[in-house]
């Protein structure tokens, strides 16, 4: 299943998966942490989750994007699990991640199966990259809340993001 209207700058892109939408129940996935061993969505237990979905820490929007996630972390608490999915090779995260000092998110590599962007309906045909996107579960991992960012030029809306999260916690 392919989905279209998606662009990088001017670049049309094309995203293979299936759409999810809040009332679905999250896929597992297999991802890469820095240490170069598996994470499973199971791993992340019944906290409220916030999957965060970003083409490659190594570009500017990406760069921001997980430091306002990684600090929202910090505010939101132990109830609350932040994880940015990218394909960046672990080294690469690991590196990023000790010179912007991520230390209340998880950052974590679909680089070698790309499970999650095929799960999430965010692997872009194109540049075999995530498209950014945002996906909150709560504890029973439904999703509560999705959004597929059109143009990857572009922030995604942090603040309904993050509302979703506060809501499952009340």
């Amino acid at each position: 299943m392919t989905r279209t209207g998606y662009k990088m700058g001017d670049m049309a892109l094309t995203l293979h998966g299936k759409e999810l939408v809040p009332g679905d129940a999250a896929p597992d996935f297999t991802l890469v942490k820095q240490d170069l061993s598996p994470l499973h969505l199971a791993d992340l237990g019944d906290k409220v989750k916030i999957l965060v979905a970003v083409p490659s820490v190594d570009t500017s929007v990406c760069e921001l994007e997980t430091i306002r996630f990684n600090d929202e972390a910090g505010k939101l608490g132990d109830k609350v699990v932040v994880l940015t999915v990218s394909v960046d090779l672990p080294f690469a995260q690991q590196r990023f991640c000790a010179a912007k000092g991520i230390e209340n998110a998880i950052v974590a590599s679909d680089y070698a199966h790309r499970a999650f962007g095929e799960a999430y309906g965010v692997l872009i045909d194109e540049l075999m990259l995530l498209n950014r996107s945002i996906f909150v579960l709560d504890g029973k991992n439904q999703i509560t809340y999705v959004e597929y960012v059109k143009q990857n030029t572009e922030h995604p809306n942090y603040d309904a993001a993050l509302d979703a999260a506060k809501k499952l916690l009340k």
